[in-house]
């Protein structure tokens, strides 16, 4: 008797990949992704340390939005373990049709992959998120991996992307560039 095949749900203490999470990457150096856990706070830390020009904020954070926000997060993992690639946000309070991505990440070793694309579209697919029809983000002007991103999700989910100032570099403390706010959708969710 052929039963059909139920989604998997990780849950909320999985702390090694299964096969059953996403799998991703070249066939030598296969990638998992999956929702964080507290475990991942500190190897998502390391993580963005390793990818400049992002924002590093304390360990502390990366322990929360692992754990706090693990529904609108992902992490992605190699086979050693170690963390490669993460994706932070939240579904806005004041627009709850719409995800904010706050921080996205994908370290030296999984670069190439597609996994920038793969970690945002895991989020972005998950039942929590099946209200939700745009994505923001701000992005400085010249983070040209990022644009390239963006308007790579707007093609690929049939959608316009708008931008914007949104904070002048008077605002970021006259030391850090303006951030555009970027803005895509409508979506389905099922078309993604």
């Amino acid at each position: 008797m052929n039963r059909p095949i139920q989604p998997f749900t990780p849950s909320a203490d999985l702390v090694r990949p299964t096969v059953a999470d996403a799998v991703v990457g070249r066939a030598e150096t296969p990638l998992f992704i999956r929702k964080p856990n507290a475990e991942d706070g500190w190897g998502i830390y390391e993580l963005i340390k390793s990818c400049p020009p992002l924002d590093v904020n304390s360990g502390y954070a990366y322990l929360l939005l692992a754990t706090q926000f693990r529904d609108t997060c992902a992490v992605a993992i190699n086979e050693e373990g170690e963390a490669v690639g993460f994706v932070s946000g939240y579904v806005k309070d004041n627009a709850p049709d719409t995800y904010f991505l706050w921080q996205i990440a994908v370290g030296e070793k999984a670069r190439g992959t597609g996994l920038s694309r793969r970690l945002v579209e895991a989020v972005m697919t998950r039942p929590e998120l099946n209200d939700v029809h745009h994505l923001e983000t701000t992005i400085t002007p010249d983070n040209l991996a990022s644009w390239g991103l963006f308007r790579r999700l707007a093609t690929r989910w049939h959608t316009p992307l708008n931008s914007r100032e949104y904070f002048s570099t008077e605002q970021l403390g006259g030391e850090h560039d303006p951030e555009n706010l970027v803005r895509i959708g409508p979506f389905q969710t099922g078309a993604i």
